[in-house]
């Protein structure tokens, strides 16, 4: 009779505890609201912009390929805006961001460059597209990992460690912009060599201005003339896209030394209104590569609400 009450005693021990059916039903079907989906749904049109920007750069329409990664640019320049403003922040959306840029940003440049020109080069071409590639997914890495380190300076959080994914991907496509200008079309090697001097700065501690801190307020009288050139410059960018692109990023890579002498000015302030040393260091400071110390603090979400 005791080995049996045992027996008992282990099966109930080992059977499975499911929740009753009520109130799993109550967790899958709970209501998720409409501010939550929009975010991601822009940050889902983004990838599908990529991914066709991958196809038809197969297909040797490389001017709608371009098109295609600066409109994923702008989709994702301004989802996380767009969830801000209606209060639909999620961390399920900050994870489809980041896998978004890496898709958009990172594998989709490198693979249009290979298909465009650095298939010249074979094996040597590959592997420059897909340095590139990893890189921007290093990047992106680095910066969720480091996200909210408490040692990062106030002025800090104005700054990019390295160049950002969107910016390193359009600056990356700039032989393309150049050929299509007519004005020189680079030699397979020089590509090549230009893909990984801009995988190297997306990679790379150097400090880039961001212009998150900057709050911008536009007077009444100005609102219709700020209209004006914003339409303008989107007619510009329809009807020259060539030298608006490269005109672009020319500008942002003479741009970057001006961004480090900036980081420095702030530094030095720092360090004479005797700020400690550890506050003060360059951006991102925290190791990427730092355990998690327990799997169970892991607070990633199963569902999206």
């Amino acid at each position: 009779m005791a080995s049996g009450e045992g027996a008992c005693y282990i099966v109930a021990m080992f059977e499975p505890q499911y929740p009753r059916h009520g109130e799993l039903r109550r967790r899958r079907f709970r209501p998720i609201p409409v501010r939550m989906l929009v975010p991601n749904v822009i940050t889902l049109l983004a990838i599908c912009a990529g991914l066709t920007a991958i196809r038809l750069s197969t297909e040797g329409r490389m001017e709608l390929a371009v098109a295609a990664i600066v409109f994923a640019a702008v989709l994702d320049g301004i989802d996380g805006r767009v969830a801000r403003l209606i209060k639909g922040q999620s961390k399920f959306g900050a994870e489809l961001d980041s896998l978004a840029d890496f898709v958009n940003f990172g594998v989709a440049p490198g693979l249009m460059l290979y298909f465009w020109q650095l298939h010249e080069l074979h094996n040597g071409g590959w592997i420059a597209a897909m340095v590139f590639a990893i890189s921007g997914g290093l990047r992106l890495a680095r910066f969720n990992a480091s996200i909210d380190d408490p040692k990062k300076p106030a002025f800090a959080a104005n700054y990019f460690t390295g160049v950002p994914a969107p910016a390193g991907a359009v600056t990356a496509l700039l032989p393309i912009y150049l050929a299509y200008l007519g004005v020189f079309k680079a030699p397979a090697t020089l590509t090549a060599a230009y893909t990984l001097l801009i995988a190297f700065l997306m990679v790379s501690r150097l400090p880039v201005f961001s212009g998150k801190s900057v709050r911008l307020r536009v007077p009444p009288e100005l609102v219709l003339p700020v209209f004006v050139c914003v339409i303008f410059f989107i007619a510009l960018l329809v009807g020259y896209p060539w030298y608006i692109l490269s005109a672009g990023t020319v500008l942002y890579l003479l741009s970057l030394p001006l961004g480090w002498k900036s980081y420095r000015d702030h530094v030095r302030a720092a360090e004479l209104a005797g700020t400690p040393a550890a506050e003060v260091a360059p951006p991102a400071s925290a190791s990427p590569f730092t355990p998690i110390a327990d799997s169970s603090q892991d607070d990633r979400p199963e569902r999206l609400h």
